[in-house]
């Protein structure tokens, strides 16, 4: 989740820019990591989330995904989790990669590979192995009455797995940027001709989606038969989505190759296709997670499960997946002129605040596991908390020389 900024030739001159940060971009970011801190919260309020297991070792173990659930639950969580898990991520990757070209050929592929695994490979260790553990400490204290911290750590070190949490997108996001350092520096022909492919895209916004679309679906496909969209591949602290790998590694070259051409003439530029259509693409995508929302319900009531239902679930979700990026991307092209002051800040802080934010949901949920309140109402106070906390939290480390270089 780097800083968005233009280089030197499209610092155009429009409302959506200054000082060398794209504002449309930039608050993109901010809100898919607000997203986030609502994804995870309603996890907690899933009406199809797991019970607590007796222990941590028990399986099926799904607390990694749920690690503390609520006795209250809301469908509204369901929908809500089920729209956000469609694309937020796809996106997140997208919004990462847009100014890696322009980094590349300012720094170099040695200064850029080594300034992202100082400003990626860090947050991973520290999130990884200091904040997951706290993160998920109360989905320990769900499995006993007798709680003690020896007792999560004995678990917790025979899990097999080091759960690395939310964080696991920095290790991924780190692999991809060195993977496009190679790309361009080694093979900038085949660079080039990828950057080419999707400039011709730039002045149809229905062109750049089914093309995004259509190449998504030609990655995605064989990952989704060959593995369930359940499955994650896991090495210590390194977790991914098995089937989504290549999906995301996608949706990153494109944000590369969509920077390379330079922002103020490709899809995303201020006034083009995208935001002159920002109509549009919310109904599409709306629309889209409908089709692919009931595609998944027939595929879990049928009697048996094939490949069939994962070749169009396949279909549903990549349909999904475009269409909701390109209603936020078309939104806040559209919407997002200028800058504020409480917008920059949570531009600012957006990085830390994805670090730091698993564990406050964690215990906030927890904390509120006796109130009888209700789903939607605690889920409110939740993420408003966390996201608060976060934001706070984040700027004041960030007033910390050696933090701020890094987040």
């Amino acid at each position: 989740m780097p800083t968005l900024s233009v280089s030197a030739p499209d610092r155009a001159a429009t409302a959506s820019t200054r000082a060398g940060v794209n504002v449309p971009m930039g608050y993109l970011r901010a809100f898919v990591t607000a997203l986030v801190i609502v994804h995870h919260t309603l996890l907690g309020y899933h009406p199809f989330a797991p019970p607590p297991n007796a222990t941590l070792l028990a399986d099926p173990r799904l607390w990694p995904a749920f690690p503390v659930v609520d006795a209250q639950r809301s469908m509204a969580a369901s929908l809500i989790v089920g729209f956000n898990e469609a694309f937020f991520m796809s996106l997140m990757f997208l919004l990462s990669g847009l100014f890696a070209w322009q980094s590349i050929q300012r720094r170099g592929a040695a200064a850029f590979v080594r300034t992202r695994a100082l400003r990626l490979g860090v947050p991973f260790a520290v999130g990884s192995l200091l904040l997951a553990p706290v993160a998920y400490y109360p989905a320990y204290l769900q499995t006993t009455a007798r709680a003690t911290s020896p007792g999560f750590w004995d678990q917790w070190t025979s899990l097999g797995i080091w759960y690395s949490g939310p964080v696991w997108f920095l290790w991924v996001l780190l692999a991809f940027d060195c993977a496009a350092a190679g790309f361009i520096t080694l093979a900038p022909r085949v660079a080039d001709a990828w950057k080419s492919f999707w400039a011709r895209t730039s002045g149809n916004s229905l062109r750049f989606f089914a093309t995004l679309s259509i190449c998504s679906l030609a990655v995605y496909l064989p990952m989704a038969v060959t593995f369930s969209s359940f499955s994650w591949w896991a090495y210590g602290p390194f977790t991914v989505q098995t089937s989504r790998i290549f999906h995301y590694a996608l949706y990153f070259l494109v944000g590369v190759a969509l920077g390379g051409a330079g922002l103020e003439r490709s899809i995303l530029r201020d006034g083009g296709p995208l935001s002159r259509r920002w109509i549009v693409w919310p109904i599409a995508a709306l629309l889209a997670f409908a089709v692919a929302a009931a595609i998944t319900i027939a595929a879990v009531t049928a009697p048996t499960a094939t490949t069939h239902w994962e070749t169009i679930g396949s279909f549903g979700f990549v349909l999904s997946c475009a269409a909701s990026s390109c209603a936020l991307l078309a939104l806040f092209l559209r919407f997002v002129r200028r800058p504020t002051p409480a917008g920059d800040s949570v531009r600012d802080t957006a990085y830390g605040i994805y670090l730091l934010h698993y564990a406050f949901v964690s215990w906030l949920l927890y904390a509120l596991v006796p109130s009888s309140i209700g789903a939607l109402p605690k889920a409110a106070i939740v993420a408003i908390t966390a996201l608060g906390l976060s934001w706070a939290t984040s700027a004041v480390l960030r007033t910390i020389p050696i933090v701020r270089r890094v987040v």
